[in-house]
């Protein structure tokens, strides 16, 4: 019998072929364990897409619009809503389920005017005036729609997939599948809205059941995002990075290999030791420019807070942060994009913050050569209802609304889908959340089949099923 495919006949042969199996096996183990103690692996280490040939994106600034801002408001003409205002919906549109229109409510028509923008002629109100001068950038998807009607269900689908929370976002998916590109800032930031908190809280912007490692960075509002990030008065680098390498020492002393939550804060430490030296740079606005403070409305009511969180998401863009979501609404209802009672008072207030901000973002990412790699994502959880909710407000609306993406790739200029002709269901290409996330990961260079993770027993993804890639804005 030939050498090579001889049997193993004892005990002593067997372990001696088993060396370089099991052997090697348990040799790797020991080694990776090792290298997690030396802290020689890092998860958020920049990995490379799936698809390098796709991959027009590098990072993503999610600009999520919370509480839902009206597509018939800002980027969805309706002529005949105008002329049916007053008037019950005919039976003609199909039925629609809402939290608080009635039997009783009757059609609103809006009081914005729309007009042709850019080279490619498409309608934006007076709304948005700045964003409207960039519409050229933009590919506006009026045909977007969820599955849930009430703000925390389609917040967490919005952001993760689901319709319930402890599932990863979007912002999760992107650092698990690319880490980042920054050793000393967060890999995913989020900065909410001062006004205060949305209804499906934190966990619609976190990891879920990926490990600890990829939850967001919160920002706090105001003029200090992150504090303590000065050394106490006496103290040089060096005895700090001292101190915290004797503190890792002591955590790492018996930490187990598969405590995740125990190494993500571990790392918290290292990080924010790493931002001490390069974030204040980061978070000092007073070193840009004049003329580009004052294209975000910064030091000016009502942009300042707005300008000043999309000055910085460029700012964290730019040193290697991997996904940025300044959020616009934060409180209860009305401080939202949340109109109930008056649509035009809520909605002119919301704009006059973040419209010119929102504008100045895009102008700048260009100008500097960003936006080319950087995916924009401008929308909120649903919009709102063509039927009036009292005399002067909209309902939540989840059966068609317009989302916009520009920059990473993406080919502005054009509207894509449609709803009917009073605004109430996607009817011309509808695309669902899932398509939005999908096209997301495309320009990321990410499969969205091969961003899976093993969760009790299921490989779980994004999509939940299957997303469709938007071909038209690819």
């Amino acid at each position: 019998m030939p050498e090579h495919s001889r049997i193993t006949r004892n005990r002593r042969e067997f372990i001696s072929d088993a060396f370089c199996g099991f052997g090697a096996v348990a040799l790797a183990s020991m080694l990776q364990q090792e290298d997690l103690r030396a802290g020689t692996l890092n998860p958020l280490a920049a990995k490379p897409p799936h698809m390098k040939d796709k991959a027009k994106a590098k990072s993503m600034i999610f600009l999520f619009m919370a509480g839902g801002p009206s597509h018939i408001e800002t980027f969805d003409p309706k002529p005949l809503l105008n002329e049916l205002n007053g008037q019950k919906r005919p039976a003609s549109f199909g039925e629609a389920k809402y939290q608080f229109v009635d039997s009783k409510s009757t059609l609103l028509g809006t009081k914005r005017t729309f007009r042709k923008y850019g080279k490619s002629g498409i309608e934006v109100s007076d709304l948005l005036p700045h964003t409207a001068g960039c519409v050229d950038d933009i590919a506006v998807v009026r045909g977007c729609h969820g599955d849930m009607v009430v703000h925390s269900a389609a917040q967490y689908q919005l952001f993760t997939g689901r319709v319930i929370p402890g599932f990863p976002s979007m912002g999760a998916w992107t650092i698990y599948g690319l880490g980042s590109e920054s050793e000393s800032l967060p890999a995913y930031v989020v900065m909410p809205d001062p006004k205060g908190a949305l209804e499906a809280g934190q966990p619609m912007y976190g990891n879920g059941f990926l490990p600890a490692v990829y939850q967001p960075t919160m920002f706090r509002p105001g003029n200090k995002p992150v504090l303590n990030l000065e050394l106490p008065p006496g103290v040089t680098g060096a005895e700090r990075r001292k101190t915290l390498d004797l503190i890792r020492g002591l955590n790492e002393a018996n930490m187990a290999p598969d405590d995740t939550e125990f190494a993500a804060r571990i790392n918290s430490y290292d990080l924010a030791f790493k931002m001490q030296s390069e974030a204040p740079a980061v978070f000092d606005l007073s070193t840009e420019p004049q003329d580009t403070l004052d294209m975000y409305g910064i030091g000016a009511a009502p942009t300042d807070d707005y300008g000043r969180r999309c000055l910085l998401a460029r700012r964290l863009i730019e040193k290697g942060v991997r996904f940025v979501c300044p959020v616009s609404g934060g409180g209860p209802g009305n401080m939202q994009w949340d109109a109930h009672e008056n649509i035009e008072e809520n909605h002119l207030r919301m704009a006059a913050q973040t419209d010119k901000p929102i504008a100045a973002l895009l102008k700048d990412l260009k100008r500097r050569g960003l936006l080319d790699t950087t995916l924009v994502l401008w929308g909120g959880e649903f919009g709102r209802s063509p039927e009036s909710q009292g005399s002067k407000g909209r309902d939540h609306h989840n059966l068609g609304f317009t989302m916009w993406l520009a920059g990473g790739g993406i080919k502005g200029g054009q509207v894509v889908g449609g709803t009917d002709e009073i605004g109430l269901r996607a009817v011309n290409e509808p695309c669902h959340f899932r398509d939005v996330h999908t096209t997301v990961l495309h320009q990321l260079g990410l499969n969205q089949d091969a961003l899976s993770f093993m969760h009790q027993g299921r490989k779980e993804r994004l999509t939940e099923v299957h997303g469709r890639v938007i071909s038209q804005l690819v």
